[in-house]
C-alpha cells in the first residue's frame, strides 16, 4: 500500500490557517494556504497530508455541526477540491480526519432532538434518556464522550447513523477525491461500523485502481493495536507506545526504553505482538508537547528523528516541528500546539528531516523490513531492518545507528563488519568497516550493506 511507502505531514487547518478559534459565521477562504504550501511539502518529500478537522463545527473542529460542509471559517466545498487537486499535482495524497465517535450539540440531527425531544426521529442516533436531564438543561440526558457534553456521542449500532456516515464517506471521496481517513478516537468506535466502513474503503479502492487504495488510520492511545489493526478493520493505527518511548529514552538517557518497545512490537521472536504491521509513528502532534519542547537536551533532536525514520512504521511529521517549533500542551490551551503559519521557516533541522524523508522514501528494509536490536546501551543503540529479496528487488539490510549524548562512542558488533554504503551522505565513498564504528556526539548513521 502507498501509505506504507511515504512520510506523513499533519496540518491542524483552524490553527495554521488562522481561523477564529470560534465560529463567527463568516465564510474566509483560508483553507487555500495549505495549497499555497504545495511546493514546500513536495521539496520536503511528504508524500500525504493528514488534515484535522475540516467540516463545519462551532469552535475546534470535532464538535462537528454539518459532515457535508467545509467549516466556513476555512472556506467552501470548492476550495478544499481546489486544494486537494493542487496537492495531487504534487504528488502529496490528503487524508481526512474523520470524527465518527461524537458530534456538536450544534449537529443538525442533534439540534432537532433539543427542539423535539421525544418527538424526534432522530433521538435514537443518539443515546438518550428522557427521564433525566444533561448539564445544559435541556429537559433530558444523552452521553458524552468521555464525560465531555459538548460532544454528543453518536450511536454506531442505529443502521441509519452508519449509513450516514458511510455516505459522508463516498460523498467525500466523490466530490474530494481524498485519499483516506484518519479515525478520530478509533479506540472508542464500534468494531462493526468500522468492518463496515473498511469494506466501503475496499469499495471505493476497487472503483479507482490499487494506486488509488483508500487507507484508513486510526487514533488509538494503549492497549493492544492488532484488534483494530487486521484485514478486517484499519490499514493503521497511532503508535502512542513507541512516541511516549522516543522522547523519553532520550530524556531519560535509557535507550533502553525504545529498544524494548520496539522490540516487543516488531522483534523476531514469536512473542512480539505487532510484526508485519505499519502503524503510524511520530514525535509529536495536536495534541501533545511539541518535540523541540519535551526533550531535555535540545541537541537530541536530530538522533530522535533519526530513531523515528529509521523505526518501522508510517513516519509523520507535525507542522512547523520538522524546523523546531516549539509547544507546549496545557499552556493556556491547546491552541499553543496549532498555531497559525504564513508561510515556512525551513532551516537546518528541516534540511536533516528532507534527507530523511529521501532516504527512507527509497528504501525497502526501512518501509518493510524487519526490527532486531543489535546494541543497546543508556546512551546509544545499533538496530537492523532488512528485508528479503522479492522478485527483482534485491535483499536489503540497513543498520541504525544512534548516540544520544555529547561524547563520541564507539559501537562493537559483528554486524558492523563488511563494505556499506551511507545512506545519509549520497556522496560519500562507501564505508569499509571492521567490527566497529566511531560515533560523533548526538551522531546518527544509517549504514546500507553491500
Amino acid at each position: 500500500m502507498w501509505a506504507y511507502e511515504t512520510t506523513f505531514y499533519q496540518i491542524y487547518p483552524i490553527g495554521f490557517c488562522g481561523a477564529p478559534l470560534q465560529n463567527d459565521g463568516v465564510q474566509a477562504h483560508r483553507i487555500r494556504r495549505v495549497a499555497e504550501w504545495a511546493p514546500y511539502l513536495q521539496k520536503l518529500g511528504v508524500g500525504a497530508v493528514l488534515l484535522n478537522p475540516v467540516f463545519e463545527s462551532s469552535a475546534h473542529g470535532y464538535d462537528t455541526r454539518d459532515l457535508h460542509r467545509i467549516d466556513c471559517r476555512l472556506g467552501t466545498n470548492e476550495d478544499f477540491a481546489e486544494v486537494v487537486r493542487v496537492l495531487h499535482e504534487h504528488g502529496i495524497r490528503v487524508v481526512l480526519d474523520a470524527v465518527f465517535n461524537h458530534v456538536g450539540r450544534e449537529f443538525w440531527a442533534f439540534r432537532d432532538v433539543r427542539e423535539k425531544r421525544w418527538d424526534s426521529p432522530y433521538r435514537d442516533w443518539f443515546f438518550t434518556n428522557f427521564d433525566g436531564n444533561s448539564a445544559f438543561n435541556d429537559g433530558f440526558w444523552y452521553e458524552g464522550w468521555e464525560g465531555c457534553f459538548d460532544l454528543v456521542k453518536l450511536n454506531l449500532r442505529n443502521p441509519a447513523v452508519v449509513e450516514y456516515l458511510l455516505d459522508c464517506v463516498r460523498r467525500w471521496r466523490s466530490q474530494f477525491m481524498i485519499d483516506g481517513l484518519r479515525l478520530d478516537v478509533a479506540y472508542s468506535l464500534d468494531h462493526d461500523f468500522m468492518r463496515r466502513l473498511r469494506r466501503v474503503a475496499g469499495e471505493l479502492t476497487a472503483a479507482s485502481g490499487p494506486e488509488h487504495e483508500f487507507v484508513l488510520i486510526g487514533e488509538t492511545l494503549h492497549g493492544d493495536y492488532s484488534q483494530l489493526v487486521n484485514d478486517q478493520m484499519l490499514h493503521s493505527c497511532t503508535n502512542y507506545e513507541c512516541y511516549k518511548g522516543l522522547y523519553s529514552s532520550f530524556n531519560s538517557q535509557n535507550m533502553f526504553e525504545i529498544a524494548h518497545s520496539l522490540h516487543r512490537q516488531f522483534g523476531g521472536d514469536p512473542w512480539c505482538i505487532y510484526r508485519g504491521l505499519h502503524l503510524l509513528s511520530f514525535a509529536d502532534n495536536h495534541d501533545v508537547t511539541r518535540l523541540a519542547s519535551i526533550l531535555t537536551e535540545p541537541r537530541c533532536i536530530r538522533p530522535a528523528y533519526g530513531v523515528l525514520f529509521g523505526m518501522p512504521g508510517i513516519p509523520c511529521l507535525y507542522y512547523g516541528s520538522e524546523w523546531g517549533q516549539t509547544g507546549v500542551k496545557g499552556t493556556h490551551d491547546d491552541y499553543d500546539l496549532r498555531p497559525e503559519f504564513v508561510e515556512p521557516a525551513p532551516n537546518e533541522l528541516t534540511e536533516w528531516l528532507r534527507g530523511l524523508i529521501a532516504v527512507r522514501s527509497g528504501c525497502r528494509a526501512l518501509n518493510y523490513g524487519t526490527y532486531r536490536n543489535v546494541v543497546i546501551t543508556n546512551k546509544q543503540l545499533l538496530f537492523e531492518r532488512a528485508v528479503k529479496a522479492c522478485g527483482d528487488q534485491p535483499a536489503e539490510r540497513v543498520l541504525v545507528a544512534v548516540n544520544a549524548v555529547d561524547e563520541p562512542f564507539t559501537l562493537q558488533a559483528g554486524e558492523l563488519a563488511g563494505t556499506f554504503a551511507d545512506l545519509l551522505d549520497a556522496d560519500a565513498e562507501p564505508v569499509e568497516l571492521a567490527g566497529t564504528l566511531e560515533l560523533a556526539p548526538f551522531e546518527v548513521r544509517y549504514l546500507a550493506a553491500r
